[in-house]
């Protein structure tokens, strides 16, 4: 999901396809909604880079052409994405005149570095990171982390379209403001690597909220998508 919505995210063109208005009622492609999500997903980083506050209004009048009686699943589906993938939370500050801001999850600052609105946010994968090092003893295998990654479509030596290339983002951006170390594994030969909360990860946030976090995530998928069948939830945990 991770890799699948960022690259949606970042591959979209606001204007690549014009929807028009739609009346109440009458049928509109999913492709053309899924246009509309992705538009959406891109037109919110934006909003959030530069610090600005966004409307129902200026949505449906800047991303969804007007379409009103689509806005609520649109919104509701894309700011689940921008929270997924960039760690980005979407709020309602204003509910008459419905405006909303963005914050980030968990208190992470790592995307207020991001200048002129040039990258999507990538506090989402670092909230990822920072869960793989919990459930391997605090100290997470650097084989565990690519393999991880690459599951999602984030793969080393591979420019991904939103978090660049990923051994660079983690072993020298990320280590260098911070929120992650990558040490040698004491006595290893040949030499292994592990990751390990940085001290601005500890300062910015905690264990408990990064699990709230991935409970939160795991909780909105289990809606969702429907219950496996008992045959097919069998099947899945014999092939575990």
């Amino acid at each position: 999901l991770l890799g699948a919505e960022a690259e949606v995210a970042a591959s979209a063109s606001a204007s690549s396809l014009t929807v028009s208005s739609v009346a109440t009622g009458e049928f509109l492609p999913p492709e053309a909604l899924k246009e509309m999500k992705a538009n959406l997903i891109k037109f919110l980083p934006f909003k959030y880079l530069a610090k600005e506050l966004t409307s129902q209004a200026e949505i449906l009048k800047k991303v969804l052409r007007d379409n009103q009686e689509h806005f609520p699943v649109v919104f509701s589906q894309a700011s689940h994405c921008l929270e997924l993938v960039c760690g980005v939370e979407v709020k309602e500050v204003d509910p008459r005149e419905h405006i909303y801001i963005m914050v980030p999850n968990l208190g992470l600052t790592c995307d207020v570095m991001l200048s002129s609105g040039q990258s999507m946010p990538k506090a989402g994968l670092l909230v990822l990171i920072l869960s793989l090092i919990m459930q391997n003893g605090d100290r997470a295998p650097e084989e565990k982390v690519w393999g991880a990654l690459s599951r999602l479509g984030v793969c080393v030596g591979s420019v991904h379209c939103v978090f660049g290339e990923p051994r660079t983002l983690l072993t020298h951006v990320w280590v260098q403001e911070g929120y992650l170390e990558y040490r040698q594994v004491p006595y290893s030969y040949p030499a292994r690597y592990e990751f390990l909360w940085g001290p601005r990860a500890y300062a910015e946030t905690s264990k408990r909220e990064v699990m709230a976090f991935l409970l939160r995530i795991k909780e909105r998928a289990s809606r969702a998508f429907p219950p496996l069948s008992a045959e097919a939830a069998r099947e899945e945990d014999e092939a575990a």
